[in-house]
């Protein structure tokens, strides 16, 4: 029973309320660790991810408790210092409590962090940058254990902006002993809206939205509420629902001004587009042109997490089309289940070159990630006859309700 079926060919129309961010809001309930009390985090999507994140908070001691969309942390002890188990292994985003119990209690016992099939994505960027902070790592098979007596603000770079590292860096240096400051710091939204929890706990942050993070530590944090932004990948997912199926949506909330190479592609692609206070609108009523060359980057390029999405919509246009991820090595994972569908899609290396067609078929695929998972969602709404989409639970890990979601768009879906 964990699949989605889809039968496609519905124009998508009407409006929609984007979730809470996945992304934001898994390093801001890390954050709440920093905090001996109550943090109430609004507007909290209940996907598996965060459920992971509520289990390992309370293994540590802190209860959790929902009301809505509203999650409560009650971080007044921390009892454990040991994260294991299928929490941490099945979820990456975990590595980022390392950086918040180094500054809680200054010791950290942590499995490796899973659920990443997309590339390697090594910790070592993250160990590196907190070594330099005066943390003392040793790695086992399976397990490593962080401690520092006292953590010491620092100078340093990092040698690619990861968003983990980052993460890690601000988790650790806003109780640290005197200033750290971090060049080729990632600047995503998710970057911003963790600073913005810590600065309305008191944290003490500068160049937030730069590659030039100043954070000067504070003796300690105090309670605080925030309301999670919208997420950006799951309103992008929609935009290109709408581009692969046809339709006229409107996305309520909807971030604009953190899509603008989505957008700026989607308009190429003979979209229009239109941008409000409100949220995002799309219309897509005819077969979409080719778009000659899409390359992923960091933000604010295009996002890494739509390639997949996007790739379904080049796969439809008029034309062909190149993709070239240069941020994971494995995000063209995807290929062959498309292909099954009718995808006419060739990959050399880190290159995808896209033939597009007339239609796709519905069949029975397997999405083996999250993202690609919600690609192979987008495929379904645009192809002819039924689609089955098996290990529904991947999805699940970043969209708190998409069959509901596209429903309320006029699609044919439902959970099977």
């Amino acid at each position: 029973m964990d699949s989605i079926h889809i039968y496609g060919g519905n124009l998508l129309r009407g409006e929609i309320r984007v979730q809470g961010s996945k992304n934001a809001v898994l390093p801001i309930l890390a954050a709440t660790l920093l905090v001996r009390g109550t943090c109430v985090i609004r507007n909290c999507p209940r996907i598996a991810d965060v459920y992971h994140m509520q289990n390992l908070l309370q293994e540590l001691g802190c209860p959790v408790s929902w009301a809505g969309n509203t999650v409560t942390v009650n971080a007044s002890k921390v009892s454990d210092n040991r994260m294991s188990g299928e929490s941490v292994t099945r979820m990456r985003s975990s590595v980022m409590l390392l950086g918040a119990m180094l500054g809680r209690i200054g010791e950290a016992v942590m499995s490796y962090p899973g659920g990443c099939v997309i590339g390697r994505r090594p910790i070592d960027i993250h160990l590196a940058a907190l070594r330099k902070m005066g943390v003392e790592i040793t790695e086992e098979e399976q397990m490593f254990t962080a401690r520092a007596v006292h953590l010491q603000g620092t100078e340093q770079k990092l040698s690619f902006p990861s968003v983990g590292a980052t993460e890690n860096v601000l988790l650790a240096a806003v109780l640290a002993d005197g200033i750290t400051v971090l060049e080729n710091a990632a600047k995503e939204p998710e970057i911003v809206a963790l600073c913005g929890f810590l600065t309305e706990a008191g944290a003490d942050i500068e160049g937030i939205g730069s590659d030039r993070l100043v954070i000067r530590g504070v003796e300690e944090l105090r309670e605080a509420k925030y309301t999670v932004p919208a997420d950006r990948i799951v309103a992008g997912t929609y935009v290109t629902a709408a581009m692969a199926a046809g339709g006229s949506i409107f996305l309520e909330e909807a971030p604009a001004d953190q899509l603008g190479a989505l957008l700026e592609a989607a308009e190429g692609m003979g979209c229009s587009v239109t941008i409000n206070k409100e949220g995002i609108g799309i219309d897509s009523l005819r077969r979409l042109k080719p778009l000659p060359y899409l390359k992923t980057a960091v933000y604010d390029g295009f996002p890494t997490d739509l390639q997949s999405p996007m790739m379904v919509a080049m796969a439809l246009a008029e034309g062909q089309g190149i993709i070239e991820e240069s941020i994971f090595e494995n995000r063209f994972r995807i290929v062959k289940e498309l292909k099954k569908m009718g995808a006419e899609i060739e990959t050399v290396k880190n290159k995808a070159y896209v033939h597009g067609v007339e239609r796709l078929q519905g069949t029975m695929v397997d999405a083996e990630e999250l993202r690609g998972g919600a690609a192979l969602v987008v495929a379904g709404l645009a192809a002819e006859g039924r689609t089955v989409i098996r290990n529904r639970h991947f999805i699940e890990r970043g969209y708190e309700n998409i069959c509901k979601d596209l429903r309320g768009l006029g699609a044919d879906i439902a959970i099977g």
